[in-house]
């Protein structure tokens, strides 16, 4: 066993163990933060396979600007410790069996990834080359997406606003 793979498999264990994590949390503040930990270890995964500038991505949008706007959110809408209910009769008869088939078509996926691994696409750009066509070629549909998710805010805000 080399070092990388000892990295992956503790980056995959606290992955797996924040998922776990944000679905067992009743408080919602609880469950955000645990996403938050998944996150980052999916980011941690990304150096691994020597994807820097998806890692980056993962912790700044994901991590860092999905996050702080989750948790506005909850603090907005004032959400409190939910309620558990009864599961429904069709989640509780076809929940393991769609899990089952669901883990098998990852086991397969991973097991086909596994046989190429270590090609790599002849497509591949560099994070500079990417960089270049983000803030040139694509800098207006860049600004305009920024510009989008800045009135979304505002009409959140707009919308939790009470009136006293």
């Amino acid at each position: 066993m080399n070092a990388a793979f000892i990295m992956f498999m503790a980056l995959a264990v606290l992955a797996v163990a924040g998922a776990i994590n944000l679905i067992a949390q009743r408080h919602p503040i609880h469950s955000a933060l645990s996403l938050i930990v998944v996150m980052v270890a999916l980011a941690g995964e990304y150096l691994l396979l020597g994807a820097e500038f998806i890692a980056a991505v993962q912790i700044i949008v994901y991590a860092g600007a999905i996050m702080v706007l989750f948790v506005f959110v909850i603090m907005l809408l004032n959400a409190g410790v939910e309620e558990r209910t009864n599961l429904s009769h069709i989640a509780r008869f076809l929940g393991l069996p769609v899990a089952a088939v669901l883990l098998a078509e990852l086991a397969w996926a991973v097991r086909r990834g596994s046989e190429a691994a270590g090609v790599v696409p002849a497509g591949a750009v560099s994070t500079r080359d990417l960089s270049t066509l983000l803030f040139h070629e694509y800098a207006f549909p860049f600004e305009l997406t920024s510009v989008l998710i800045l009135v979304a805010i505002m009409g959140a805000i707009a919308l939790a606003k009470r009136e006293p």
